[in-house]
């Protein structure tokens, strides 16, 4: 896995070696970014359920200024925090191990509002609803934010998404990714 394109472009990721997070591929990685296009620059970013870090990475070599990564597998925070070495993003990047599902309260303390929040949980297993509970509640989206889930085509999104409205999905085989904003109309998406 690597990077796709901005001042780290090509720089080669590390995965776990024993497969036990399903990393996003090179082409929805792309198409989700080539979506976000201008949105890119400056923001700030969440990457929860980080796995490799690839989403909060690739958004850092494309222009945003801080990556938070949250994730609760020891395993994949080593590699999460060795991928941000390699990208040369220390200055930008904070790591929190946490588990996103069960916990709120914690992503306010980074005194950040994020513009891009990207979640990628374990497929089918039930963790939009408390995510995205928790992202509204703790009022850690900035006013345009956008939400960008990737999940199983079978998982759909909670009827009421905590408030956020789906602006845009798309399929790629049977990864579903879905785009949510809470005050952007959708002309201007």
């Amino acid at each position: 896995m690597r990077i796709i394109a901005g001042k780290n472009k090509g720089r080669k990721l590390s995965c776990l070696p024993d497969r036990t997070i399903r990393p996003t591929s090179g082409k929805v990685r792309e198409a989700i970014f080539d979506i976000c296009g201008a949105r890119l620059a400056g923001s700030r970013v969440a990457d929860l359920f980080a796995g490799t870090g690839a989403f909060g990475l690739e958004a850092l070599s494309r222009g945003a200024v801080q990556a938070v990564f949250v994730e609760s597998d020891p395993g994949a925070l080593s590699i999460i925090q060795k991928n941000i070495a390699a990208c040369r993003a220390e200055d930008q990047a904070t790591v929190l191990r946490r588990d996103i599902i069960k916990e709120s309260g914690f992503l306010d303390q980074t005194r950040l509002n994020f513009d891009l929040v990207f979640i990628d949980p374990p497929y089918n297993r039930g963790a939009l609803a408390p995510v995205l509970k928790h992202l509204v509640k703790d009022g850690v989206l900035a006013k345009d934010a956008l939400v960008i889930i990737e999940h199983a085509a079978a998982d759909a999104l909670p009827d009421d998404p905590a408030g956020l409205r789906c602006v845009d999905q798309r399929k790629y085989g049977k990864t579903l990714v879905s785009f949510l904003a809470s005050m952007v109309p959708m002309s201007d998406f």
